[in-house]
């Protein structure tokens, strides 16, 4: 959801105190430089589905300052959008494609006490109503399709998901928090010796810059580290193999997803699982 980051966007509370305090003091300065790093995404929720996307990495906050219930998301700043109006969205957009199925996996909870908690699943169980799927059915696309449902909810949070028959446990993401492309391939091929986790779960083609990789970096970008290594990374994703067997993918996450073909080469990886 970072496409809706802008100059008012404040940094997260749970962000370094120096990049705090940089961010308060030098502000004209260096605000630019976090949005820059901060945004993984340049298309609205609407367009990452029309594009392909299912599956959603949704990190949620409650501002410190904020006496309402509005929830945001946030990575390193907070988004100006709330929480509650992308979930009305993306109903909308399930409405008009009644054979899709989406992921949606709520983490990170920033902020979150228990009743922001009981807020924010309300909300999900009042817009998606039938449509969740519970987690105590295999989802095979014959079985949501025949059961109507069109919605899986990860939840990141086991004393949430153990009250909640519709939540399921978090997705397992493997995320390698490196800069480079080999370094991050190198993770994931030691990741899949390891062996696939038997439900659903996640391998991130994330690349990730630390503060001081941006400070050592000030005029770059994360799409710009990100452009450059894409190339890389999809010459990886077209050598992988959806399935059971230990070796095999599930679900691939990435940023800039209208990038390279990204999605038609996630999606054509199951046309595999035929021959």
């Amino acid at each position: 959801m970072t496409y809706c980051l802008d100059e008012e966007s404040k940094v997260s509370v749970n962000e370094s105190k120096l990049l705090q305090f940089m961010d308060k003091h030098m502000h004209r300065i260096v605000h630019p430089i976090i949005l820059k790093w901060s945004v993984t995404q340049v298309l609205t929720v609407l367009e990452q589905l029309d594009a392909g996307i299912r599956y959603f990495d949704l990190r949620i906050a409650h501002k410190p300052d904020d006496s309402s219930m509005n929830l945001y998301f946030v990575h390193m700043l907070y988004t100006t959008v709330v929480v509650e109006a992308v979930l009305w969205d993306i109903l909308r957009w399930l409405k008009n494609h009644p054979w899709e199925v989406v992921v949606l996996a709520f983490r990170n909870f920033d902020g979150l006490d228990e009743e922001h908690h009981c807020h924010l699943i309300s909300c999900i169980k009042k817009i998606f109503a039938g449509r969740i799927c519970p987690r105590n059915v295999v989802p095979t696309l014959r079985n949501l399709w025949s059961g109507n449902y069109q919605v899986i909810v990860s939840y990141d949070n086991i004393s949430q998901v153990t009250q909640h028959y519709e939540l399921w446990p978090a997705i397992p993401y493997w995320w390698g928090n490196k800069t480079t492309a080999a370094k991050l391939i190198q993770y994931l091929e030691r990741r899949k010796q390891g062996g696939r986790p038997a439900g659903l779960f996640v391998a991130g083609i994330n690349l990730t810059g630390d503060l001081g990789y941006i400070l050592a970096h000030l005029r770059g970008s994360l799409k710009e580290m990100t452009l450059s290594a894409l190339p890389f990374l999809n010459l990886w994703i077209k050598k992988q193999h959806p399935g059971p067997t230990k070796d095999c993918i599930n679900i691939i996450a990435g940023d800039f997803i209208e990038k390279n073909d990204f999605v038609k080469n996630v999606i054509e990886l199951n046309s595999k699982l035929l021959k």
